[in-house]
């Protein structure tokens, strides 16, 4: 058995704190308004962590805003790009790739010159994707085209496009095995891919999950975090033994899932209203710490792991439309850190 490193010391401080009863687990600490129009959906949101760029995708107006973390502040709202849901950052490029299911493209975003720099035709309403370091791969689900387009990152053009029996969800990279887990939401499976020659290894049954679209991996223990909005259940999937070994209940609309590796908790931004926050105790063990309240149709978040903050585009405020980014601080053991 590998050596897990061990969590439970944080639970232990969370109860000793009284944190659970009081609801504290997230603080928030700013507001950041974004200049696109109010009470339009929001999707995926990721980081670039070489610029501290926080990148947010704005589905409905096709925006893509660059927002600087140290300042929060909006440095550039990039228009074009229409339809924009997943997007997913390649670091030492200063680009970023855009789901742009609005016109059935993979867009390529310069982050020098703050523009589109290519359009990529795929398979039918891109959406999340993942990006492979070591064999600069980005990978692509298109949900209704059953398929996940593979790119070239070096020279920007598409290798090759894996095609499945059931619409595709959250595709993942485990930088340990160095293998990309996609799931395959209308057979309740997760397909795993070798990168490194982009052929099939193998279709596992995630037991008790149904409709399993959203996905994060800690790669260091082999766990993939699996929302299953079927059956409103938070799977743990062992990577390493293809097994469900835990199951957790989540609210409503849960879509996008998160994890810190160093505090060892994954966030789950659900539309009903509540960023789910779990707490890892180790590779075995996972217990839920809270359903912190927020706006409604809140369903995307990213996490900074080096400040620990949270972020969560809100397009409403109590039903009435509004367009803004919220920060929330990462309440833990030692308060004199973020």
């Amino acid at each position: 058995m590998m050596q897990i490193r061990p969590f439970v010391s944080f639970l232990a401080v969370y109860v000793l704190l009284g944190v659970f009863a009081e609801g504290q687990i997230l603080r928030r600490v700013a507001t950041i308004d974004l200049p696109g129009p109010g009470g339009k959906r929001f999707d995926y949101l990721t980081i670039d962590e070489e610029d501290q760029f926080l990148l947010s995708a704005h589905l409905t107006p096709g925006i893509l805003y660059v927002i600087d973390m140290r300042t929060n502040r909006v440095v550039k709202a990039i228009p074009g790009l229409p339809g924009i849901t997943g997007l997913e950052f390649v670091p030492g490029t200063g680009k970023v790739y855009t789901s742009d299911w609005g016109e059935e493209k993979i867009g390529i975003v310069d982050l020098h010159s703050m523009s589109v720099r290519k359009r990529l035709a795929t398979e039918a309403k891109p959406n999340g994707s993942t990006y492979a370091t070591p064999l600069h791969k980005m990978y692509v689900s298109n949900t209704l085209g059953k398929a996940v387009t593979v790119v070239d990152t070096d020279k920007d053009e598409i290798v090759k496009v894996l095609k499945f029996e059931s619409e595709t969800g959250m595709p993942q990279y485990d930088s340990s095995a160095r293998k990309v887990y996609i799931n395959l939401r209308s057979t309740n499976e997760i397909a795993e891919i070798d990168p490194s020659t982009d052929t099939l290894l193998g279709k596992y049954p995630v037991d008790g999950c149904q409709f399993n679209h959203g996905m994060a991996v800690d790669s260091e223990h082999h766990r993939a975090f699996i929302l299953c909005s079927g059956n409103r259940t938070f799977t743990i999937f062992a990577l390493d033994t293809h097994k469900s070994i835990a199951h957790l209940p989540i609210p409503a609309g849960a879509d996008v899932v998160k994890f810190d590796p160093s505090l060892g908790r994954i966030y789950v931004a659900c539309s009903s209203g509540f960023i789910s926050v779990f707490q890892a105790q180790d590779a075995e063990h996972y217990r839920k710490l809270e359903d912190f309240p927020v706006q409604k149709m809140v369903h995307s978040l990213a996490v900074d792991s080096t400040t620990h903050r949270v972020y969560a585009p809100e397009q409403q405020e109590n039903g009435q439309p509004v367009a803004r980014m919220i920060v929330y601080e990462a309440i833990t053991s030692d308060r004199s850190k973020p």
